[in-house]
């Protein structure tokens, strides 16, 4: 505690001399595609070598409760845009009636700027280009790279639009940084005066699992040096999970996201403008770590000691890692609030000096208190995901997480779990049968959230309650 004040006195001091350049910040939004909680050397792994993202977290803010608004990328993606639950009738897809983040920080004079993956375009209208921002780099409606290697694609499969070009022996993940550091040099050369957005939207380290040979073989080699306990896989409701970090090509992939945010700090450097740009490092959802029970398809990562991953409801779908550096954030601190997708929106707003936009993201709440070491409080957090899916093997569920509690909603069985995940991060200990009050009152948030925004409480997706039904039949069949 002594040294929490401590470091807050010290902002407090930082804040105060500062108060004289009133200069607005520029803003890197580093997002990595299916970066797992556990995915990075700070967040625990003894496996992944990310020694640039460590140093970030060293000297900003790293949250241990950081969430998406979804498990899955289109729907974390579009409330991270919009400032709203992903549920929400009025959000199946962003249209011209949702100001964008984007828009918001281009109304208050921001050059925006955006690369790598967007995933959220099923128009011309619905491009990133369209949605605020001034320059697109590769962002189209791929969910994937057909490979990460030029002309990055293969197959029947086209090359990902936007990224021509280039040379043979070029990386993905190493592209999309070169075109953001062009962009944050032509800015300081032509633009000196304009703060701006830079919207660094990895598709790593998203399937296809492709890393650069070199850091394949000394994570192989790095595996030889290593041992595991316990079992490699465990079933987990309907689903199965790995558990132990030993894929090398994933790893490489992480080393090369590493190498990025490396590359860029340097160039911030180079440019001048490190001590007036702020970078906020997180993920869309969880590391893939589940499927079906009986599937062959080969997992990339494992959450542990956070339950399954990607698609998931549980923790290890949406609790990611979230790393914020700032020149006035600096202090080498650990948060533990809760703060989730939905709150960047109006965090970004303010780290911009520029007025909230309440009736866009109605669901978010600016943590920037946070950042200053002040007071924050948010309502409960809602989820809701009717998507089944047999590739992560999840069911449809709903969660809320209200201060340390947390209900899950199984909706096909409509049976109910209550975990105290500050105690009980791995989920192991359900007490809905202790605290029954409890169960009801947070079952009441879930089902008046769900009324107020005129959405059904069942699962109403035929495609969807068929997949939940086989995912079941597996699981009673995998108990006999």
């Amino acid at each position: 505690m002594k040294q929490i004040t401590l470091v807050c006195l010290l902002f407090a001091a930082i804040t105060f001399a500062n108060t004289k350049d009133n200069k607005r910040p520029n803003i890197i939004f580093f997002l990595v595609d299916d970066l797992g909680y556990m995915d990075l050397g700070c967040y625990g792994s003894n496996f992944y070598e990310t020694p640039n993202i460590d140093k970030l977290a060293n000297e900003g803010i790293r949250f241990t409760n950081g969430y998406e608004a979804a498990p899955r990328c289109v729907s974390s993606r579009k409330s991270i845009m919009a400032g709203q639950y992903p549920f929400r009738p009025e959000l199946q897809n962003l249209t011209a009636e949702h100001v964008t983040l984007a828009e918001a920080l281009h109304e208050n004079g921001y050059g925006t700027f955006f690369t790598g993956k967007w995933h959220l375009a099923h128009n011309e209208a619905e491009m990133p280009e369209n949605q605020g921002f001034d320059v697109n780099v590769g962002g189209c409606h791929y969910g994937s790279p057909p490979t990460y290697w030029y002309p990055y694609g293969k197959g029947n499969k086209k090359p990902v639009p936007g990224l021509e070009g280039g040379k043979e022996g070029e990386y993905l993940t190493d592209r999309l940084t070169d075109e953001t550091i062009k962009y944050m040099a032509s800015q300081v050369k032509n633009n000196p005066n304009q703060p701006f957005l830079a919207y660094v939207s990895h598709y790593g380290v998203h399937t296809p699992l492709e890393g650069k040979p070199e850091y394949v073989k000394k994570y192989r080699a790095k595996l030889k040096t290593m041992e595991f306990s316990g079992p490699a896989f465990k079933n987990e409701l309907t689903g199965v999970t790995k558990l132990h970090q030993d894929n090398a090509v994933y790893a490489a992939m992480i080393q090369s996201i590493d190498d990025s945010l490396g590359k860029l700090r340097a160039s911030l450097e180079t440019l001048g403008i490190a001590d007036n740009t702020i970078i906020i490092l997180t993920s869309d959802n969880g590391g893939l770590s589940t499927t079906e029970i009986g599937s062959k398809r080969a997992m990339a990562t494992s959450n542990k000691p956070l339950k399954t991953g990607k698609g998931w409801l549980y923790e290890g779908g949406i609790r990611l890692p979230l790393i914020v550096y700032g020149p006035d954030f600096k202090g080498n601190r650990v948060e533990d609030t809760p703060v989730v997708g939905v709150d960047y929106y109006p965090t970004l707003l303010n780290m911009a000096k520029a007025p909230l936009k309440p009736e866009q993201h109605k669901d978010g709440v600016s943590f920037y208190p946070l950042l200053e070491c002040k007071s924050f409080k948010r309502a409960p957090i809602i989820w809701d995901y009717d998507f089944a899916k047999i590739g992560t093997g999840n069911p449809s569920m709903a969660a809320v997480r209200d201060g340390d509690f947390k209900l899950v909603e199984l909706k096909h069985t409509k049976t109910y779990e209550l975990y105290n995940v500050k105690k009980d991060v791995g989920e192991n200990d359900d007490l809905s049968a202790q605290y029954p009050d409890k169960v009801k009152e947070m079952k009441k948030m879930l089902f008046d959230f769900r009324t107020s925004i005129g959405i059904s409480q069942e699962v109403t997706n035929k495609k969807f309650q068929a997949t939940n039904k086989r995912l079941y039949k597996k699981m009673k069949e995998s108990k006999q």
